[in-house]
């Protein structure tokens, strides 16, 4: 007899699955979610924003998730889908309210799927912000068994007179970079073709717990910072490096001096370099090279902004400055 099972799509472990993860996900919820899981769709209420812009965000984990996979550790995994997302839409100065994810798989095993939204529900309560909804799709025929793909869609607010978008930037503003804790989400097709062995040691640990350290929230850290400064261009760092990054929050006209000597670039990052040989135009075009987030402020705010980042938990510094220039970024 054919069945949706018989098929390769096991609904009873769909049903494990919501099952292990309802509770976690509901810790996640605020008096501005009305609704739980199970609805069509999920129903926030923006609360007590006088004039709220949404702002959204999406993207996924990419083959980072791989190594995950291999070794069979699931638990970060959800924290950088989160993050990847967050980081996206605080940028424009916005907080996120909800989010919402999508696991895809060849044959569901409840107890991953729970442990990599424990990540994401983690993430979420780090930044006050509501999982409120998500999908997970059993697809035998398009993944292999034990292969997963993990997406996510941030929105959150910001008031309208209060939006960050690299309009305010001007010459001579300083540009601080936020350090990162590796290499997030970014250019692991690169990092896995040089490490092959994710059990080497590394530091007195397996390189695998190294290559996995989850994307960094800056959440907490920018909200202190624009309590006390005026905040005029934020760039996350991620795919094409400070590089491709820094340019999108750049009025016409003005471009950044970046002090290379000045980045604190991970050990990691220059054994990967050391061991394939690979151009340093190429790291900074592919990697963060050791910042995370780069914010940038009047130079005389700079020291008040590092005091500010410092005494919420980041390791900020200066790296170079804004001028008038037809060459967005200069690396020196």
């Amino acid at each position: 007899m054919s069945t949706y099972k018989v098929a390769g799509v096991d609904k009873e472990e769909g049903y494990q699955t919501v099952h292990k993860i309802k509770d976690d996900v509901a810790s996640t919820h605020s008096k501005n979610v009305l609704n739980g899981i199970g609805s069509f769709g999920a129903f926030y209420e923006l609360g007590d924003y006088k004039n709220p812009v949404l702002v959204s965000g999406t993207d996924g984990v990419g083959t980072k998730l791989r190594i995950a996979l291999d070794v069979q550790k699931y638990d970060t995994v959800g924290i950088d889908c989160f993050a990847m997302c967050a980081n996206d839409i605080l940028c424009h100065g916005a907080k996120p309210l909800f989010f919402l994810d999508y696991l895809a798989c060849g044959k569901l095993d409840s107890d991953v799927a729970a442990e990599i939204v424990s990540g994401i529900v983690k993430a979420c309560k780090e930044t006050s912000c509501a999982l409120i909804g998500g999908e997970t799709a059993e697809m035998p025929g398009m993944y292999q068994i034990g292969d997963y793909d993990v997406a996510g869609f941030c929105v959150g607010a910001v008031e309208k007179d209060e939006i960050i978008d690299g309009q305010k930037i001007k010459e001579g503003d300083v540009v601080l970079a936020l350090a990162s804790s590796g290499f997030h989400s970014n250019g692991f097709s690169l990092v896995r073709k040089v490490f092959t062995n994710l059990q080497e040691e590394w530091e007195g640990k397996p390189l695998y717990e190294t290559l996995l350290i989850p994307t960094k929230l800056y959440q907490n850290a920018i909200d202190e910072l624009r309590k006390q400064v005026c905040v005029n261009g934020i760039a996350h760092i991620t795919g094409g490096g400070l590089i491709e990054n820094i340019p999108r929050i750049l009025p016409k006209g003005l471009g950044v001096e970046i002090h290379k000597s000045s980045i604190k670039t991970p050990k990691i990052m220059q054994e990967l370099q050391k061991r394939a040989g690979i151009a340093e135009e190429e790291m900074f075009g592919t990697f963060n090279m050791g910042v995370g987030m780069v914010v940038i402020v009047s130079k005389d705010k700079e020291a008040k902004a590092l005091q500010a980042l410092e005494a919420a938990g980041e390791n900020a510094y200066k790296i170079g400055f804004v001028k008038s220039s037809e060459r967005e970024i200069v690396l020196e």
